[in-house]
């Protein structure tokens, strides 16, 4: 619970009118206006999880909300960041963030860092706020900030999204566990596919970020039971909630200090492999693939590894479906073995990099070569025939 000077706050008459829905709660009330008032709630990002967070926590009356984001608003993310506008496209997300909050509520300050969150600025950046929330995509980054949140002594409201499915806890708060707890190591890069890749239910953040920014408040309030010690599970196909019980390790290594997070989550490791695989492959553009395929030439078989639904939106001309699991799986690998003949075989993905690990597991597995498609099925929407969809 935290503890301000409410001598300090005052609510205004505006206040007093604006807030009265929480004034009538008895576990809400003057006091606890108040203390929504003095809070200072930091955010890092405003995308799925960060925009209906920012939105609520607005409306709420927080007194300061911090933004860290550097990317800006595309129009894939409009599916699901719902405090970004068509209007905004190509703009900052966190102008864009602040202009919806101060729509919502112009009493509100907001503090903008539009900058990538890192172990030189993390500290200084969350100084000056109670409480963080993390809404961010990636596992170098979670595990920065919840590291800084340790070492900085605050609540760490913490939510993840993927596909139908959302999970969300409290981290660090009243001696509970951290995110170490629930992932003492990082995943190996790639195994765990990004949204962009694997897709998400638009509306599957904003339960997951409704329920973050009710742990904030709950947690500014002291009132009720938070997901402290907690791990709340959703699911909303089956629109199921389960809860995991979650403890600190007695033997988790003690965080003295903010690392080099891409390092521990091995991406630099990952990015040179891939850089080896690929000057050891035999890559061509998407204009090169045009010019073969318009020349009518013979002794070429163009696979796509996408998945089924991907290849539904938009395919290139003469490619046969073959998706990456299948040839993970080993089933894909006689198809395509099948499939060629004699023949030499191209490959390509949404962006190239599928389609390179395609590669590499069939030349391994079959001594199978290839030729990669570089930048994929985007690229052959921006530069060769722009009637094919990007998605």
């Amino acid at each position: 619970m935290l503890n301000p000077n409410l001598d300090e706050i005052q609510l205004t008459k505006d206040d007093y009118e604006r807030y009265s829905r929480h004034l009538i709660l008895p576990e809400v009330g003057v006091e606890g206006q108040k203390r929504l008032k003095a809070a200072s709630v930091l955010c890092i990002g405003t995308g799925g999880l960060g925009s209906p967070l920012l939105l609520y926590l607005a409306a709420a009356g927080i007194g300061r909300i911090g933004i860290v984001d550097f990317d800006v608003v595309d129009h894939s993310n409009l599916q699901r960041q719902v405090i970004h506008g068509t209007s905004w496209v190509g703009k900052p997300k966190i102008q864009s963030a602040k202009n919806r909050i101060l729509e919502i509520n112009p009493y509100c300050q907001v503090d903008l860092y539009e900058t990538r969150l890192s172990s030189e600025n993390a500290l200084s950046i969350m100084e000056p706020y109670d409480i963080v929330v993390d809404g961010t995509d990636n596992f170098p980054t979670r595990y920065l900030v919840n590291d800084a949140c340790v070492l900085s002594g605050k609540p760490n409201v913490y939510g993840s999204i993927f596909r139908f499915e959302g999970q969300a806890t409290v981290f660090n708060y009243e001696d509970g566990p951290n995110y170490r707890d629930l992932y003492p190591e990082p995943p190996p890069p790639g195994l765990v596919p990004s949204c962009a890749e694997g897709g998400v239910l638009g509306i599957l953040p904003g339960i997951i970020g409704v329920i973050q920014a009710t742990e904030t408040v709950k947690i500014i309030l002291g009132q009720g039971q938070t997901l402290n010690g907690r791990l709340l599970l959703f699911n909303a196909l089956n629109m199921t909630f389960r809860e995991l019980k979650l403890r600190p390790n007695p033997e988790r290594p003690v965080i003295e200090k903010l690392i080099d997070y891409e390092e521990f989550c091995g991406i630099p490791q990952a990015k040179a492999m891939e850089a080896q695989q690929q000057s050891e492959m035999q890559e061509m553009t998407v204009t090169e693939l045009k010019q073969l395929l318009d020349s009518g030439a013979d002794g070429y078989v163009v696979i796509d590894v996408r998945n089924p639904n991907e290849y539904e939106i938009a395919r290139i001309p003469g490619t046969t479906l073959i998706p990456l699991p299948e040839i993970e799986n080993g089933d894909g690998v006689a198809k395509v073995q099948e499939l060629l003949n004699g023949h030499k075989l191209i490959a390509h993905c949404k962006m190239g990099g599928r389609s390179a690990k395609a590669l590499a597991i069939l030349k391994e597995r079959a001594g199978i070569d290839g030729i990669n498609v570089k930048g994929g099925i985007t690229a052959w929407s921006r530069e060769v025939d722009p009637s094919v969809p990007e998605y």
